[in-house]
């Protein structure tokens, strides 16, 4: 049994650094650029592995030298990649990224082979996660597989589309950031759909978060934590790896988005993607720092 299932994408991040990011037709001059092991899934398995839980990745990758390394990358982190299909016919999927001062971002993804990501089956796990950059009939068979065996399901919706009310209905939380959950709603939208709670990233401003049910609270907050950001790039899969961790191991939601927040800001310290998830002991040790 594991205390977190993934389902989701897995692409190579090709990442410029620049002063500022161009505007249409405009072309500016670039400080750096790297390659990461990067894609929403990966992200977000390798993140909830780091803060502690034992994680199952499942998604796809081509049958290239770019999906050899994702499932290293993985499998270096602790997370069980024997889930992922290795697509014959697309290539391993890619995210281009432009990173400018500020720590601001601009994300293009290629799916490449994410779009043919299947759940062959669902190994027994306490929480489920996935988002959208994979097939969403898939994510919609997968919860509901998990909702009837009593796991708790966790959706990012990005990227932000217009969602069925069937997959609604599946996810005890939804975790949008302020520009998504305009796009698929509005939280109140979300709760009278069946979401048990809807949590809303705001980067600095810290987290939103709306619960559903007569005894719930009213809207309550988390307040950032306080770093100093050179890259936003990974941030919310840090955030919704570490929750995922946390509620697997127990925590109540309140205790496991404060660790989320935690986990979240420590990842905009550090470039890239997978490079900048916190391991269990740092997320700690900001907790520890800060009221």
């Amino acid at each position: 049994m594991y205390d977190v299932v993934v389902f989701g994408s897995a692409n190579l991040d090709l990442v410029a650094t620049t002063g500022v990011m161009p505007r249409p037709g405009e072309t500016v001059l670039g400080h750096s650029y790297a390659e990461y092991p990067g894609g929403k899934g990966l992200n977000q398995a390798i993140a909830a592995a780091r803060s502690g839980a034992s994680v199952a990745f499942f998604g796809a990758v081509g049958a290239d030298q770019a999906g050899e390394l994702l499932c290293a990358t993985a499998q270096a982190a602790g997370v069980n990649t024997d889930g992922v299909t290795r697509s014959p016919t697309r290539a391993t999927g890619r995210a281009l990224i432009t990173v400018a001062e500020g720590a601001e971002n601009m994300i293009v993804a290629i799916p490449g082979a994410n779009d043919e990501a299947r759940m062959p089956s669902l190994p027994d796990a306490s929480v489920v996660v996935a988002q959208l950059e994979v097939p969403m009939r898939s994510v919609i068979d997968l919860f509901s597989a998990a909702r009837e065996r009593g796991m708790t399901t966790i959706l990012d919706p990005a990227p932000a589309v217009p969602l069925s009310k069937e997959l609604l209905a599946l996810c005890d939380l939804i975790l949008p950031n302020e520009h998504e959950v305009s796009v698929i709603g509005g939280a109140e939208h979300l709760l009278d759909c069946g979401v048990g709670a809807v949590v809303v990233t705001r980067g600095a401003a810290g987290v939103s978060v709306y619960e559903s049910g007569p005894d719930a609270p009213p809207i309550w907050e988390q307040p950032a934590f306080s770093v100093d950001p050179i890259d936003t790039t990974g941030a919310g899969d840090a955030f919704c790896g570490a929750l995922a961790a946390r509620l697997a191991d127990g925590s109540d939601l309140r205790a496991a988005i404060r660790w989320a927040a935690a986990a979240g800001a420590l990842a905009t310290t550090k470039p890239g993607a997978v490079p900048s998830l916190p391991l269990s002991v740092d997320t700690g040790r900001l907790l520890g720092s800060q009221p």
